[in-house]
């Protein structure tokens, strides 16, 4: 599951988010990854030097794995679930000339190398993607990812059995399967859907009208698939007025995200457990701050990629996501 946009406020500043849905708990923190810092790939067959200073939301799995984050360029990513539908090279029959990379380390490589969405699409058909288990799930995550920065630019990029797909995303969302040719193909069926609606029509004799505004979104697909997600993000993003300050842009963004946000309990999946949205966060590319917050705690959160890092050479920590919940009370 999972939900990513990325949008723009009225004086060009971009915002990039996503909604962090899973059947696994998670343990996330919010990282800063030093320029300079050097870690070596899950096969152990590469070590990278990071170029650009980054911080991200992972989970520390020995190593670190990072489901989204931006750097200091303003570059950012974020991988989201893509079942039935990703396929990876072989990592028996790795190619020496290309740089391999688990799906799992993507962001992470991306983020430490890339500087804006087109650096990174040139790069892109160099890497060999290749499948390894994860610590949290015990198997192979089917994966893509979306990736965008301060210019406006947003593509997404689709490892299938046919090969890599790196493709602009002009309507600037991502959901899960199908993949994002379908999803944006899927869009034509919901031409019909306005913010206006119709004030009367006749049926044979019969007069007709609307019970109350919003009878134009009639139609909206309302469950929680990714095709639905996918929909209902794409019609309110095309249609929420250009956030015109920074405050504004960021209450736009999550009130978007409430929409396909997932209540426990809604979505089981077939081992039992509770798919939902374990946190929602955003990230002003412009500016390299973050803005969080998690299932038990709407209180959004706010953090900046630091200037300095003192010369450090270890990821640091801003702490974890998931904290209590506390309540201001007006009869103190």
């Amino acid at each position: 599951m999972c939900t990513a946009i990325n949008m723009q406020s009225l004086h060009g500043d971009i915002y990039f988010g996503r909604t962090m849905d899973f059947s696994y708990p998670l343990d996330p923190e919010l990282f800063v990854v030093p320029k300079g810092f050097e870690w070596n790939n899950l096969l152990e067959t590469h070590t990278i030097r990071t170029q650009y200073s980054f911080m991200g939301i992972g989970q520390d799995i020995s190593p670190i794995i990072f489901a989204d984050g931006v750097n200091e360029m303003g570059f950012a990513a974020a991988t989201l679930y893509f079942p039935g539908y990703a396929h990876y090279d072989d990592a028996d029959s790795r190619d020496p000339s290309k740089v391999t990379m688990a799906a799992l380390e993507l962001v992470n490589f991306l983020l430490s190398e890339c500087a804006s969405v087109e650096e990174a699409a040139a790069m892109l058909p160099s890497i060999q993607i290749v499948g390894v288990k994860d610590a949290v799930t015990s198997s192979i995550a089917p994966l893509h990812w979306i990736m965008a920065d301060r210019s406006g630019k947003c593509m997404v990029v689709e490892k299938m059995a046919d090969g890599l797909h790196i493709m602009d995303n002009p309507i600037g969302v991502l959901a899960n399967s199908p993949d994002f040719k379908w999803q944006m193909t899927n869009l034509r069926n919901y031409i019909g859907t306005a913010v206006t609606q119709q004030q009367e029509a006749e049926w044979d004799s019969v007069k007709l009208t609307p019970f109350g505004q919003g009878a134009g979104t009639a139609g909206l697909p309302g469950d929680f698939a990714p095709p639905a997600r996918f929909v209902r993000t794409a019609f309110q993003k095309s249609h929420t007025p250009l956030p015109s300050n920074r405050e504004e842009a960021i209450v736009t963004c999550f009130h978007i995200m409430e929409n396909v946000s997932i209540p426990k309990g809604t979505v089981i999946t077939n081992r039992d457990t509770a798919d939902y949205t374990q946190y929602t966060a955003f990230i002003d590319l412009n500016a390299q701050e973050y803005f969080f917050k998690t299932y038990y705690n709407n209180q959004i959160v706010s953090a900046k990629l630091p200037e300095t890092l003192d010369s450090t050479k270890e990821i640091l920590t801003f702490g974890k996501l998931v904290r209590p919940i506390t309540f201001d009370s007006w009869n103190s």
